[in-house]
């Protein structure tokens, strides 16, 4: 089977996100310009670079979370697991602009080191970052889209020690949660190693 995205597929639902998969979640504060904290999930979310670290979520709509980043140059990544399930689908709730999602999804807020959006007090794993580049997508026509690419360089580590060991951070032991397309989700339990050849 083949088909042109351009023009349609024979599926009853876009099948591209769920062949790209799993994808880890994005959970993004942020904070306005009266200082009003904003927190979101995005699914299209990865690390983009090592040295510098950098990592990139993008935004289909200049909606609150990207529009933050880009006006206040700052924003924290939130490792979202199995046990912060609920609150993670909560917070993306459509709210009311300034609404805080962190009281909505009932996620207790904790302070940042170096960036002023607050982080999620119970993540495994918080990522403080300065936005680099905030970038809107073009078709390859050349069409803007109304699609925002936000990339951040990690100036700040928050790890939680419990989930540290033999000098590594557990992703199984957190249990971190990922998308895998339509309303589906997965959450890594079982790790293997393989070594790059030489």
């Amino acid at each position: 089977m083949f088909y042109e995205p351009s023009k349609g597929h024979p599926f009853t639902h876009d099948p591209l996100k769920a062949i790209i998969a799993p994808r880890p979640i994005g959970w993004i504060s942020t904070i306005d310009h009266e200082g009003r904290p904003n927190l979101a999930p995005y699914s299209f979310f990865t690390m983009v670079s090592g040295r510098p670290p950098m990592i990139a979520f993008s935004s289909e709509g200049l909606k609150d979370t990207p529009r933050n980043a880009r006006d206040m140059g700052e924003f924290v990544f939130n490792l979202a697991t199995e046990s912060s399930a609920e609150q993670m689908n909560r917070s993306s709730e459509r709210l009311p602009e300034g609404h805080d999602e962190f009281v909505h999804a009932q996620t207790p807020a904790g302070p940042s080191q170096v960036v002023r959006p607050p982080r999620v007090l119970g993540s495994p794993a918080s990522l403080e970052c300065i936005v680099t580049d905030v970038v809107q997508l073009r078709a390859n026509s050349g069409r803007e889209l109304d699609t925002y690419l936000v990339i951040g360089e990690v100036v700040g580590v928050h790890i939680n020690e419990a989930f540290v060991t033999e000098g590594r951070f557990d992703t199984a032991k957190a249990q971190v949660l990922a998308r895998c397309g339509y309303h589906d989700y997965t959450v890594v339990r079982e790790i293997f190693q393989m070594l790059r050849p030489e």
